[in-house]
């Protein structure tokens, strides 16, 4: 068997069974990073000497039955916006170059606590602001079907090495979709929890009032597994989740303007997969999603140039134009209209959750497009603005109204379905999500 394109779950389970050591997966993964082609363009940079360690501390607890959890001794990746003591974590732009942490950041402090295995820190889009994965300062992370498009952004590096078997599983980060965009578009599974959910010390920011961390792996199970490894807490109970009963609604307006037809003939197929296993699907486009996007420009970008601007101002010419252009643009909104739209924002919150109250899931494309070409976007700057816009549309509206969402795998390539759940309701969205991910597997 294969076990380095295995769940993490299913790794965690032959460990605790004595069919595969720690020692042995973590060396598996380092060699197969090593003969990967386009590796350096995944990960930033491989830590060896701490996964060696910490696989040989995993494979001691195994053998003396001591160990700490199902993900004891399971090698996971992490993006490089995550601090990690005493190596670079420089979230994808020249202006960090060479910043080293002092500690893990609460996240990976909580893995490693719990026995996993850092394999090191994968490529991203620059500071975290754009949905391609385009990083031409840097690296731009290759598509896991076809490594002449984008993988999506900003947690591309992360999804790609969980895709090519480079990593058991992966923990990124998602400010507008950075999580579930590349998993989408590389075939797998991934949860964005409700922002306040995840203890964030030791992230690098984008927009704080956005910014969560989360998993991106093969499973429901194993995302579930990963959200309480990096928490600390206990993972969600997932036993007998099936999708008879369920109530959801496909959330009709916004997520399908301009959508392209790869996108919307794999969701439609989805839909009739989960309604013949048993799901009550209904339709509704409520006025509060459209309200909520327009405030997008108001609130995402003078948070995130707000953040950055001393940095950014410094060194402008280190920047990749578009991105840097993107940051500018939040100086341009006045404090007053800021304050304003937090306001309204949270109006239309509370909107959301009366009008979907009834339901399990609300479910949508998780793009309404395909990852576009590498070559194309790098020369084409009306391209690039216009498909970066698209890639996090429907993602966005989760991060908006402040909801966790997870995006499942579609019988097409780099198309996946997304379920939004209530905010604050992860481990009830999660439950949800592997009965949906049952009917969608057949």
């Amino acid at each position: 068997m294969d076990w380095l394109k295995t769940p993490a779950v299913e790794q965690g389970r032959a460990i605790m069974a004595g069919l595969v050591s720690p020692l042995d997966l973590a060396e598996g993964y380092l060699d197969a990073i090593a003969r990967a082609p386009l590796s350096d363009r995944i990960y930033a940079r491989t830590t060896p000497d701490r996964a060696r360690a910490e696989a040989v501390a995993a494979h001691d607890r195994a053998k003396a039955g001591l160990r700490r959890g199902l993900l004891d001794g399971v090698a996971l990746s992490w993006k490089d916006n995550i601090d990690s003591a005493g190596v670079e974590t420089e979230a994808g732009s020249l202006l960090l170059e060479g910043r080293v942490p002092d500690a893990d950041a609460a996240v990976l402090a909580h893995a490693t606590a719990q026995g996993t295995v850092c394999l090191g820190k994968t490529h991203m889009t620059e500071l975290a602001f754009s949905g391609l994965g385009l990083n031409p300062p840097v690296a731009t992370v290759p598509n896991a079907f076809d490594a002449g498009l984008v993988a999506g952004g900003s947690s591309g590096g992360a999804a790609v090495s969980v895709a090519l078997g480079l990593a058991a599983a992966a923990i990124g980060s998602d400010t507008g979709g950075s999580i579930r965009l590349p998993a989408a578009w590389n075939g797998l599974v991934g949860f964005k929890p409700t922002t306040g959910a995840v203890d964030m010390a030791g992230v690098l920011p984008l927009c704080a009032r956005f910014d969560v961390v989360g998993p991106l792996a093969r499973t429901v199970e194993d995302c579930a597994e990963l959200f309480a490894l990096i928490r600390g807490t206990a993972a969600p109970d997932l036993r007998g989740a099936e999708p008879g009963g369920l109530l959801v609604m496909v959330l009709d307006g916004v997520p399908f303007d301009q959508a392209r037809e790869a996108p919307v003939a794999a969701f439609e197929e989805a839909v009739a997969r989960l309604a013949a296993a048993g799901v009550s699907v209904t339709h509704a486009a409520p006025p509060c999603v459209p309200q909520a996007m327009a405030l997008a420009p108001t609130l995402f970008a003078p948070e995130a140039y707000g953040l950055w601007r001393d940095q950014i101002e410094a060194a402008p010419e280190l920047m990749y134009p578009p991105i840097l252009e993107r940051f500018r643009g939040g100086r341009e909104v006045s404090a007053a209209d800021y304050v304003a739209g937090w306001t309204t924002l949270d109006r239309l919150r509370r909107d959301w959750a009366e009008t979907v109250a009834g339901f399990d899931a609300v479910i949508l494309p998780t793009a309404p497009i395909l990852p576009p070409e590498i070559a194309r976007l790098e020369s084409d700057a009306a391209f690039f603005a216009a498909e970066n816009l698209l890639a996090l549309r429907n993602t966005r509206i989760g991060n908006l109204l402040g909801l966790p969402a997870i995006t499942l795998p579609t019988a097409r390539p780099a198309c996946g379905l997304m379920a939004m759940g209530a905010a604050g309701q992860d481990a009830r969205l999660l439950r949800v999500a592997a009965g949906l991910e049952r009917a969608l597997a057949g």
